[in-house]
């Protein structure tokens, strides 16, 4: 007699795996949105006119402080948005101009950041909340048993056994995928961030040379 082959999809095994696997699936969809979202945000944040700052010197070097703000302004990038607040300081000390963009900079990277601390969130408690699942799916599969009593039979146990065993899986998996996410989103950041550094640096500069 050929043995009947058994195939149980990927959607049927997560639905075996109870109504956690709805709060991993949501959980997933969140994460995925907000990474996506953060790398067009970062990208926009780094596109940047490679003349732009050579643009800037220029017109500081003949006195057209006005055209340098409109060059900004017509420049919606954090880049630009921080030295046009250095250039509405010009006149005040240099110090004064530096703390100036780094607050303006400060606040263009809390921007950036906005919705990466619920990503790691994400990436932390989707592996507790699959352990939920295991822990509520073999309590299920010993409830069954009690009460089953001498008649005990495996398809008793099997839903709740699936449940701690798919939730636990499907919990790593979801939270990996998150850690992942947000390691790429915040070395993205990080690396906009160095770019602002360096351009305030080069701003600054401009600021220092002889008239």
């Amino acid at each position: 007699m050929e043995a009947t082959e058994i195939k149980l999809s990927i959607l049927d095994l997560a639905m075996k795996g109870g109504w956690i696997m709805v709060v991993l699936a949501v959980l997933s969809v969140i994460a995925v949105y907000i990474f996506i979202e953060r790398l067009i945000v970062v990208k926009r944040a780094t596109n940047v006119d490679k003349g732009f700052m050579e643009r800037i010197r220029e017109y500081m070097k003949e006195g057209k402080i006005d055209s340098a703000k409109a060059l900004c302004r017509g420049s919606d990038t954090p880049i630009a948005r921080m030295i046009e607040k250095g250039l509405s300081r010009l006149g005040r000390p240099l110090s004064d101009i530096n703390a100036t963009i780094e607050n303006v900079g400060n606040l263009e990277v809390a921007k950036l950041e906005k919705g990466v601390t619920l990503l790691s969130m994400i990436a932390s408690a989707a592996p507790m909340i699959g352990f939920l699942g295991t822990v509520t799916g073999m309590i299920r599969a010993f409830y069954n048993m009690s009460m089953a009593g001498n008649n005990i039979d495996i398809e008793l146990l099997s839903s709740g056994i699936y449940e701690a065993m798919v939730t636990t899986v499907g919990g790593l998996i979801v939270g990996i995928i998150a850690y992942v996410f947000y390691t790429i989103t915040v070395a993205k950041i990080q690396n906009v961030v160095n770019l602002l550094e360096a351009k305030t640096t080069e701003f600054m500069d401009v600021l220092n040379e002889p008239a």
